[in-house]
């Protein structure tokens, strides 16, 4: 097993996860097994919690580990399915240390940093590379060198050179060159940061510096004298403008054939002709489409990461652009706010999202698309606003809402299931991870997947569409159109999607299809969306 360990430097948020995953897709399209695994020096278990705004988009694996955003990078570049194991926190590794200590495991020693929780980061590492049956485990390294809740990761990492031998381990790292005022590109900080992980006892193989602008060989021999990485090993990551350009960008540099060198791996060619069709598309598309975007989290798009890339990818497959207009819910408080924010998009999606702020805003949104024949895409919370202002205005279901919003709500038609209100732990009320859904026959749905059987996709929510009214609904126009299949609450499968028949495309679903999509895999949800947004938009001109 060959083992590249990525870490950061000078500041946070330099795009580590991006610069795993393009090195993973070069090494992939080298034909090489890639797998990848993410640490995050956080206390927390997992990323569950955490707000949005302060950590982008919680991203949900198929076994439903709610995970960090840079697993989706992970899953998108290399094409794999990555697993709760592929995240590791220091919340997880303390945790089971000291299940164990209490379970006597340990016997009579001192449980310490060293080796009891750095042995058990390793032992982790390893079995998601096993599990993967990989060739090559890229493990990027969360935070900053000089963090102090990255010390143990980062000697987890430095033994493993001992454990796995030199020619079977490789670092890299990731570095800024700031531009100040004059315009100069200064290394300062890159050189700094190598000092800084030298002091942990690694010593970097390959240096990715990012900066604004491509940098100059002059640059690149700066940095390699004064960080004693050779010349050929030093790599610009500067700003592109389209992110399927990263991959190209290194692998023009020479970065997979110096990974092959390295560690001593067979030399192939690499084959990247998708990411070049895919950037030509990118750069040079036949048509263009508007989409609102209307969220609560509309200003950093990382809350909606994943959504944002499910977009892209149909747009590549569409070979079309896709302009994102953010409309924030909470801004539209009647419904001309909703006519003026949406009467000149193409399409209107409506994403995820907890809690009671912006709802109503959603809910015009809704309304606005169904009414006026704007193709529609709601997402997990979207299936339920599109729910709420169908039972309102056309199941005339005054006061309809979700228990979420107003638990005591005349008409609850989004609420908890009876044995999810049984239980104390909230946690435990959630669905995440892959649920099947069946498809109904004759429905827009089946078009779009292509089957009238059962598909699988992610979720992660809590609450679902009362069962005791979804004959209403049904009675009032509302097309149900997958439920979940052995899920019978009442007699009814829980509703996975639903459409509506008098409309262009008006198609919401209950699961998140956006963390399956992939470049090369479109989620088909997304495709048919941006196809339906471009009619529109032609038969508009």
């Amino acid at each position: 097993m060959k083992y590249i360990f990525v870490t950061g430097g000078v500041v946070s948020s330099l795009g580590k996860g991006i610069t795993a995953s393009s090195l993973g897709a070069i090494l992939r399209a080298r034909g090489h097994k890639v797998t990848a695994v993410k640490i995050d020096p956080y206390i927390n278990l997992d990323a569950g919690t955490m707000r949005p705004y302060e950590h982008g988009e919680v991203f949900v694996t198929g076994d439903g580990a709610e995970t960090d955003l840079d697993l989706g990078n992970y899953e998108r570049f290399l094409d794999i399915d990555t697993t709760r194991s592929s995240n590791i926190t220091t919340g997880q590794v303390y945790k089971t240390v000291i299940e164990r200590e209490r379970k006597g495991e340990y016997l009579s020693q001192t449980v310490q940093v060293i080796p009891h929780i750095t042995d058990e980061i390793k032992n982790r590492i390893r079995a998601v590379a096993v599990a993967a049956n990989a060739d090559i485990c890229v493990v990027e390294v969360g935070g900053t060198v000089g963090d102090i809740e990255s010390l143990p990761f980062l000697e987890a990492i430095r033994t493993m050179r001992f454990d796995e031998a030199y020619e079977n381990t490789a670092y890299l790292h990731v570095t800024l060159a700031p531009e100040v005022s004059t315009g100069e590109i200064k290394t300062k900080p890159t050189q700094h940061s190598v000092a800084q992980l030298r002091s942990t006892g690694i010593s970097p193989d390959f240096i990715v510096v990012r900066s604004s602008t491509e940098m100059g060989e002059e640059m690149r021999r700066k940095i390699a004298l004064f960080t004693s990485v050779e010349p050929e090993r030093v790599y610009s990551s500067y700003n592109v403008e389209f992110l399927y350009e990263v991959p190209l960008a290194f692998e023009e540099q020479g970065l997979g054939r110096e990974i092959e060198k390295r560690l001593k791996l067979e030399t192939i060619p690499p084959s990247l002709g998708f990411w070049h069709d895919a950037v030509k598309k990118q750069r040079q598309p036949a048509f263009e489409v508007n989409i609102g975007f209307v969220g609560k989290y509309v200003a950093m798009g990382d809350s909606y990461l994943s959504i944002l890339e499910g977009l892209r990818h149909a747009g590549i497959h569409n070979d079309c652009k896709v302009n994102i207009h953010w409309v924030n819910a909470e801004d539209l408080k009647s419904e001309e706010d909703a006519k003026n924010a949406l009467e000149n998009l193409d399409g209107i999606l409506v994403g995820p999202g907890f809690g009671m702020r912006g709802i109503e805003g959603k809910i015009l949104a809704a309304k606005y698309a169904r009414i006026q024949q704007k193709p529609y895409f709601g997402i997990c919370l979207g299936l339920q606003i599109a729910v709420i202002e169908f039972a309102r205005h056309k199941a005339m279901l005054d006061g309809a809402n979700s228990t979420e919003f107003d638990q005591y709500a005349r008409h609850p038609v989004i609420g908890l299931m009876p044995e999810q209100l049984e239980t104390e732990d909230l946690g435990g009320t959630m669905r995440l991870g892959d649920w099947e859904m069946t498809i109904q026959a004759g429905t827009r749905l089946e078009k779009v997947y292509g089957t009238a059987g059962t598909v699988l996709e992610r979720h992660r929510h809590r609450y679902e569409v009362n069962p005791d009214y979804v004959q209403r609904l049904v009675e009032a126009g509302l097309v149900v159109s997958a439920v979940t299949p052995g899920k019978a609450q009442r007699g009814a499968g829980l509703v996975e999607a639903i459409e509506l028949n008098d409309h262009p495309f008006f198609v919401a679903l209950q699961s998140h299809p956006e963390f399956k999509s992939r470049p090369m895999r479109v989620s088909p949800p997304f495709k048919a969306f941006i196809t339906a947004a471009l009619e529109a938009r032609q038969k508009s001109t």
